[in-house]
């Protein structure tokens, strides 16, 4: 989420539904929950946008390990480690 805390982003007032005994501790401990809760979800799409990557480019990424296996790396020789 850093990338939308260094940039000014339009925030638009939502309505969610919250376990109610988890809204009121998190207001006892001063929890913004509207921040806890975009942070949240900015982690849910992280994580959606990763998952759905390797998803799409499973071929590309296995073609690319078989080719490595059976040839080694392309420029292995000039490798100083």
């Amino acid at each position: 989420m850093q990338a939308a805390e260094t940039t000014k982003s339009i925030r638009k007032p939502t309505n969610l539904s919250l376990d109610s005994a988890l809204l009121k501790e998190a207001k006892m401990l001063g929890i913004n929950v509207s921040r806890s809760a975009e942070a949240g979800i900015a982690e849910a799409v992280k994580l959606h946008k990763q998952r759905k990557w390797l998803k799409d480019n499973a071929r590309a990424l296995a073609s690319s390990n078989a080719y490595v296996e059976a040839n080694g790396l392309p420029l292995e020789r000039h490798r100083q480690f």
